[in-house]
């Protein structure tokens, strides 16, 4: 971290305003090198946390007026000295203003390199630095809320506790072996397994958060599956708010799957609108029946949508038997019309059943309370700390497999010598999550993903 960083920290696009960010032991340099104010006051006298107005030059070429923010180490985001020009948010001014710090002596950033150099400056731990891109890309309320917390150390707080109780078992233990003729109260059998137990409940309470994070984190791959003509297009249009799928009286004219992205509430749908299932002679038509029942199989989620005014055909009951035990909601649609369909045998195969009429955006509110229900989203908790990834997940479980070998080996009778091996080992995990003794490819790994100037 002796190199000074330059990035655009805001999106691509033209804006009201972009920021070019610098960090490093000589950022004010370059920032001075650049920045002119009209009295001429120079950044590596201004206190932090001051602004100075002034213009960006690119040697003697005026490139933009800007406002330089001073921050001083350790007190910045990096925990390094940091400057921040904002300036106009055109693409090209902002390049060129990234171009001249480039050109007075700092370096292009790295994705993440921002958040990197906070992480290892102890201004965050691992996991409130992955946090910050869950922020970044938050599409709802929830997702927000799970973000923050994380951003809070919540999350760190809840695998904290049960590090420091591990911990602490893990001393006793060492010190109850290594120096015996000190007299140290042994620790009993029913002492040791509560301990353990209730390590690893917590760790499996843990885990339990993680099916809910990555659903408010990504969405939920989800499939509208039906027979020819039963209204799926019209439900993905009204859901998506705009016409993404033709819509006519002929069956099969949806051949393709058509995908959009939805917010029902505070869930995000990945939407898939599939062709008709049923038997058809017509090449073209086959693909996208195949393609549609290979959705099937792997969505998250199911909107099984049936004609309220026909009887259920052999397709349809072919659909409500796959989806038995199955995440589904039964959408009956068409209930302006008089109906005919036998509801109960719905009900038999998916207890979550919603009477629509897509055509006049009638039961939405239904469907979207039925969504929520089948994935159980009334019951999460987004600000108590969520896992938020497959690392932090991964961490969790091998943390919980050595509590579990610890807890084995006290009731099998084996000695505190295999039961501290364990113990530490679970506590290795802990840390490995939190960051306290994560690898340098893990560490590389997690700011990998970061888009460049965060």
């Amino acid at each position: 971290m002796s190199t000074t960083i330059a990035a655009i920290a805001t999106p691509q696009g033209a804006g009201g305003i972009g920021i070019v960010r610098i960090s490093g032991p000589k950022s004010q340099e370059v920032a001075d090198r650049i920045f002119r104010s009209p009295g001429n006051r120079r950044i590596r006298d201004t206190a932090g946390y001051q602004a100075l107005y002034g213009h960006i030059y690119e040697g003697d070429i005026l490139v933009d007026e800007a406002i330089a923010l001073v921050f001083r180490a350790p007190r910045s985001y990096t925990g390094e000295d940091v400057v921040e020009l904002s300036c106009h948010g055109g693409m090209y001014v902002l390049g060129r203003v990234l171009s001249a710090a480039l050109s007075a002596g700092a370096v292009a950033a790295a994705p993440g390199e921002f958040t990197k150099r906070a992480f290892l400056n102890g201004k965050l731990s691992l996991t409130q630095a992955e946090s910050v891109m869950d922020i970044i890309g938050a599409q709802g309320r929830q997702a927000a809320t799970a973000a923050l917390a994380a951003r809070e150390g919540v999350l760190g707080r809840r695998i904290q506790d049960v590090t420091d109780s591990l911990v602490e078992l893990a001393a006793h233990l060492s010190a109850y072996i290594d120096y015996p003729e000190d007299d140290i109260p042994e620790l009993q059998e029913v002492q040791l397994v509560g301990s353990l137990s209730d390590a690893r409940r917590r760790l499996d309470d843990l885990l339990a958060t993680y099916d809910a994070g990555k659903i408010l984190r990504e969405g939920v791959d989800t499939v509208i599956a039906g027979r020819p003509n039963v209204g799926k297009s019209t439900l993905m249009n009204v859901l998506s708010g705009v016409e993404r799928s033709i819509v006519t009286h002929i069956p099969g004219t949806t051949r393709d799957v058509v995908e959009e992205t939805v917010r029902l509430g505070d869930v995000v749908l990945r939407l898939a609108d599939t062709a008709g299932l049923h038997e058809t002679d017509d090449p073209v038509e086959a693909i996208g029946v195949e393609k549609a029942r290979g959705r099937l199989e792997t969505a998250g989620l199911v909107l099984a949508v049936f004609d309220a005014s026909q009887n259920l055909e052999e397709e349809d009951r072919r659909l409500l038997e796959k989806l038995d035990g199955r995440p589904a909601v039964a959408v009956i649609n068409k209930t302006d019309l008089t109906p005919c369909i036998d509801e109960a045998f719905v009900r038999r195969h998916v207890p979550h059943v919603v009477t629509i009429s897509a055509k006049q955006e009638m039961g939405m509110e239904q469907l979207t309370e039925a969504v929520c229900d089948v994935l159980g989203a009334g019951s999460w908790d987004p600000s108590a700390g969520m896992l938020a990834n497959e690392r932090q997940r991964d961490c969790v479980r091998r943390a919980g497999e050595a509590v579990k070998e610890a807890l084995d080996a006290t009731q099998m009778g084996m000695t505190y010598d295999a039961v501290s091996v364990s113990v530490e080992g679970a506590i290795d995990a802990l840390l490995e999550l939190t960051g306290e003794r994560a690898t340098e490819a893990v560490v590389d790994q997690v700011f990998a993903r970061f888009c460049v100037g965060k």
